[in-house]
């Protein structure tokens, strides 16, 4: 054994190669953290020492003993100097890079074998040897700019010499992880072979080094030298790049710009001034308030996942589920449990909605055919997943029902109460409501501590969070089994309890009273959306009505006025009622606050209706004019304070799932964090004064008790409320 650590073993394969192992104790995942660096500094020192020593290495390979190589940096632990001073952070990173150097910088060749994801740090990790070699199931990528930074141990240096500079671009810019067959094509591995042969083909490969049938030190010189490419082409390269990649990550998300710039700054340099200028480039980004928010999804994401894999521990698994009520929601949620492998029998009363469902799913398939993502094979094994049915005997053993019929509590009591007639006693069942009270939904059933509620979001495919609603009398297998299925669906799963609205409709139906306040008082609906876009939502408040549908929103604007009459009845709620009476019910019937035409490609177009202007101006006699940051205000106090009062009420557990169901399930913008983030940002007190400036004109504004006590005590939400990540 040349060196044996925690999280790295270093010791002879044959007579001549050494393996040096990623192997990290305890942890299901090999990751960089800062004890790991540490051992691989001092295993780089003792392969040194065996170079020269007995053991007389001539070969190094870097191995993993875990299905993943290193899927990247511990980032809990550097989050640390992201507050700190900007220098301190640029000596973390060379120190590093120092590591990454001496790896490098071998008097051997290096070979990395990788099995499994190599990600970020990990990735660089693999850069910094001579050769990298690939299983055909593996992925490597660098997904940095994904937080607000970019790759900062020598990514932005190394990947552009070894794959080229636009190739290189793509990488870092569009942080995706890259198949086997993409890493191979553009030159970022050397070969890629089965699984079982990576140990063969990195002996071999080693073998011809030393042979000298392959030069090993040319290939290192590449990386070494300054970027082989002429300042023209440099600079059209460059220049390019930067105005398409800023026009796609927008001006809210500073990071993958800057990498840019950093690799133009850095070009003509050589390895180490090089690296020394990406640090700095790094540290910059790296203390951004971007940064921080990115950084802190990420963190509330890993929270999350704790919490589904302990909740998992008491499910049943769902070995087959059901979804009652076909349509466009229906096929959607059967495609998605059948996507990820769970069979599913669809149900529905009539042959049309079962054909729409079924419509709904082999769309979506047929997409990911024609981008290449799947192959039609794969497109029927799915399909046969999902068994569609008139029956109510087809579901008699399924594990987990989905009830998806239409929103109305009498309709849905008594569908609910024909499942349970028809299923097993241990069968979950859920309800697909966004709005109906899950204790009243409960009535229906004889057992009610096997019923919560399951709200998807539309469209199913897309949109990653579930809510998981706890009824007042669900069991905690109920709701861990939901979960767990929710899970295995590829979605994240967020445990709300019951009310009107639950937590997403709930925060998000004052955002659209602030805006139905501003309608009536004259405002613009399209410059209210262009505004609301601006801030960073993907859409205008006018916009998004259109896609949830009108009379949906209609629906539910009634709901939450009954539930919550203080605050939400009569607040903003005469634009939503002239566009049900007029029958503008958004895209489903193209025509909402914007008028709707497919273009070539099918996909709908809007486009501002004068004469739907003219009639909102009906609502307002006497129109009052707002600069942009009031109309901002006028949405977003609303919302966030609902977040405020549900944290309050107990209605979502942390802040860390509240701003990640917001970002997942009504696209918040990431980059502010969550409404949580945004209003600590602001700071509690003066986020109250901007509310309290507000209070006359509707209770929508009026600050939560909780809130108040917390401003005036300076405290913020994620200091006082927030658990240890």
């Amino acid at each position: 054994m040349i060196y044996a650590g925690n999280a790295i073993q270093v010791q002879m394969h044959d007579h001549q190669l050494a393996k040096l192992t990623f192997d990290l104790k305890n942890q299901s995942v090999n990751k960089l953290n800062a004890a790991t660096l540490v051992e691989l500094k001092e295993a780089i020192e003792a392969i040194n020492n065996a170079i020269i020593g007995v053991e007389g290495v001539k070969g190094l390979m870097l191995t993993s003993a875990k299905s993943s190589f290193i899927v990247g940096a511990d980032i809990t632990e550097f989050l640390q100097f992201f507050g700190g001073e900007e220098q301190d952070l640029i000596n973390a990173n060379m120190q590093v890079n120092e590591t990454f150097c001496a790896l490098e910088d071998l008097p051997i060749p290096t070979v990395s074998l990788i099995n499994g994801l190599a990600l970020g740090g990990g990735f660089e990790v693999c850069l910094s040897t001579d050769y990298r070699i690939m299983a055909t199931d593996a992925k490597v990528g660098l997904p940095e700019v994904k937080l607000g930074i970019f790759p900062g141990w020598g990514g932005t240096v190394r990947l552009p010499r070894i794959i080229g500079l636009d190739n290189a671009i793509e990488w870092v810019c569009g942080a995706k992880e890259k198949k086997s067959t993409v890493a191979l094509h553009e030159g970022a591995v050397d070969a890629v072979v089965a699984h079982d042969q990576l140990l063969e083909a990195g002996e071999h490969l080693l073998n011809q080094c030393i042979k000298g049938d392959l030069s090993y030190v040319a290939k290192r010189a590449t990386k070494l030298a300054k970027l082989a490419l002429g300042p023209m082409e440099q600079l059209m390269a460059f220049e390019t790049s930067k105005g398409f990649v800023a026009g796609k990550a927008g001006p809210h998300y500073p990071s993958p710009v800057t990498a840019i710039k950093t690799m133009q700054k850095h070009a003509g340099m050589t390895r180490d001034k090089a690296l020394v200028i990406e640090a700095k480039g790094f540290a910059k980004m790296a203390q951004t308030s971007v940064a921080a928010n990115l950084v802190g999804i990420f963190l509330a994401d890993q929270y999350l996942k704790r919490t589904v894999k302990a909740l998992a521990k008491k499910a049943t698994k769902v070995e087959q589920a059901a979804v009652l009520g076909a349509g466009i929601m229906g096929g959607g949620i059967a495609y998605q449990s059948a996507f990820k492998g769970v069979p599913i029998v669809m149900k529905d009363i009539a042959e049309p909605a079962i054909t729409l469902g079924l419509d709904e799913a082999t769309g979506i398939l047929e997409k990911r055919v024609e981008r290449g993502q799947m192959k039609p094979a794969q497109m029927a094994q799915v399909l046969n997943k999902i068994r569609p049915t008139l029956n109510y005997a087809d579901i008699k053993n399924v594990d987990l029902v989905v009830e998806a019929v239409v929103e109305n509590p009498k309709v849905k009591g008594i569908v609910l109460a024909e499942i349970e007639a028809q299923v097993k006693p241990s069968t979950v069942i859920t309800s697909n409501t966004s709005t109906i009270s899950i204790d009243l939904l409960a009535k229906s059933l004889k057992d009610p501590t096997r019923f919560c509620g399951m709200h998807f979001f539309n469209p199913v495919h897309k949109m990653p969070l579930v809510e998981v609603i706890r009824g007042s009398q669900s069991s905690e297998e109920t709701i861990a089994t939901t979960v767990a299925y929710a899970n295995a669906m590829g979605k994240k799963p967020i445990v709300v309890n019951d009310c009107p609205g639950f937590f997403v409709n709930r925060v998000l139906f004052p955002y659209f009273g602030g805006f139905g306040l501003l309608l009536e008082q004259g405002v613009n609906f399209s410059r209210v959306d262009k505004i609301m876009e601006r801030f960073g939502w993907p859409m205008g408040p006018a916009y998004l009505l259109d896609v949830v549908g009108i009379d949906t929103a209609h629906h539910a604007q009634a709901v939450m006025a009954e539930g919550f009459p203080d605050r939400m009845a009569g607040q903003g709620e005469a634009g939503v009622d002239l566009m049900f009476k007029e029958q503008r019910l958004g895209q489903k019937n193209k025509l909402g606050f914007y008028a709707y035409e497919k273009d070539k490609k099918g996909r709908l177009q809007k486009q501002v209706d004068d004469s739907l202007v003219e009639k909102l101006a009906s609502l307002c006699a006497n129109p009052q004019e707002f600069t942009d940051e009031q109309i901002i205000d006028y949405l977003m106090i609303p919302l966030c304070l609902e977040v405020a009062r549900c944290l309050e009420e107990n209605i979502i557990a942390t802040p860390a799932e509240a701003d990640l169901a917001l970002v997942y399930g009504i696209g918040f913008p990431p980059f502010l964090g969550g409404a949580l983030k945004y209003m600590d940002a602001i700071g509690l007190q003066n986020f109250c004064d901007k509310a309290d400036a507000l209070a006359g004109v509707s209770p929508l504004y009026s600050v939560p008790k909780q809130m108040r006590e917390m401003a005036a005590d300076g405290e913020t939400f994620y200091n006082k409320l927030q658990p240890a990540h």
